[in-house]
């Protein structure tokens, strides 16, 4: 009896001792300077505890989604406007990359300028690598130059819509694994809360750049102008088989509702009807599923017939590369802006 309350005691003050212990670490850890800068591991390692499966943090793609501010925010280069993009089937100039189909010139939509403005000062894309390049892991460095050499904005993905973010979410992380760039969230009733699914995206959306869009018509028009063909996903007698399309051409591919499907005013805005061939005794996929085979089907078909879906040229591959450094850490744009502040006082010294 004696040695067991004996046992409890000294269990009791080893209990109060590491309270102790903890509560003076804590301390120490408040007492941290705030202005410390993280070197490029800790940063890392920070952001993969902040995307890390057990993260029970609200939905990423729910936040982004429902403040659209905060998916502006998320593209740091300069982006071009519009009117800065013509697209014509008839021996025109493109103003970016071309080719020639037919004897009729095709180019693809690339959205970026080669310029980052912070403050007044602007920086070119290879000023903002060698501003980041001290702060990134080579390892880093190395994955994000992979991942940029495989993306095109050649195929885009078009979810109008969709009810459940989890569909949003695994929608978006396909995109990215297969190197689609440029995603669109159409929502026809902006009142509607969308259904949660966590993590589900396992922090795509921090790589892609996504837009969002209040109707069916604002969007189809803005894909026309980049020089998008729409090929709306539909079961029906006009449909073409996915297998039958040529997917080199520049496509906006439309995936709809989760239950009804793509709107009546989509299917008929749209350029073309597609399908999914299916043997089963059911007719539809899941949406998500839908978008997964159709991108990657898009993409298997531009790699037979060009070698590759990536299709950057070194220019463009050079302003994304900064993008995604930009994006890579919270801190990258305060970085940035230091070096710039450097480089102007350095000019300044030698006036």
């Amino acid at each position: 009896m004696g040695r067991a309350m004996q046992g409890d005691s000294s269990g009791h003050l080893r209990m109060v001792n590491q309270a102790l212990e903890k509560d003076s670490f804590l301390s120490s850890v408040k007492s941290f300077p705030n202005n410390i800068t993280m070197g490029p591991l800790e940063e890392e390692q920070k952001e993969q505890v902040a995307e890390g499966p057990n993260c029970t943090s609200r939905n990423p793609v729910a936040e982004l989604l429902e403040n659209p501010d905060d998916v502006r925010r998320l593209m740091k280069m300069e982006r071009r406007s519009e009117t800065d993009w013509e697209v014509t089937q008839f021996g025109h100039s493109l103003s970016q990359s071309q080719s020639m189909d037919g004897g009729v010139m095709r180019g693809h939509w690339f959205p970026y300028l080669n310029q980052f403005k912070t403050r007044d000062i602007n920086l070119s894309s290879c000023e903002v690598l060698e501003a980041l390049a001290p702060h990134i892991l080579d390892t880093r460095k190395e994955r994000m130059r992979q991942a940029v050499k495989n993306r095109s904005y050649s195929v885009c993905l078009v979810v109008e819509g969709l009810t459940d973010y989890g569909n949003v979410s695994a929608a978006f992380r396909s995109a990215d694994a297969l190197g689609i760039q440029s995603v669109h969230v159409v929502s026809n009733d902006s009142t509607k809360r969308y259904r949660e699914n966590r993590n589900v995206g396992m922090g795509a959306e921090k790589w892609l750049d996504i837009e969002l869009w209040s109707s069916i018509e604002e969007c189809f028009r803005a894909l026309r102008l980049r020089g998008y063909r729409i090929a709306a996903t539909h079961v029906g007698s006009d449909a073409v088989s996915i297998y039958d399309l040529d997917w080199t051409y520049p496509t906006a591919i439309i995936i709809g509702n989760e239950h009804r499907g793509i709107s009546k005013e989509a299917l008929k805005l749209s350029d073309l009807h597609c399908s999914i061939p299916m043997k089963g005794m059911v007719d539809s996929f899941n949406a998500s599923v839908a978008a997964g085979i159709l991108m990657h089907h898009a993409v298997c078909d531009r790699t037979s017939r060009l070698g590759s879906h990536g299709d950057l040229t070194q220019e463009e591959h050079q302003i994304l590369l900064a993008e995604f450094s930009l994006r890579h850490s919270m801190s990258a744009v305060s970085i940035v802006h230091e070096f710039a502040m450097r480089r102007v006082e350095q000019l300044k010294a030698k006036l």
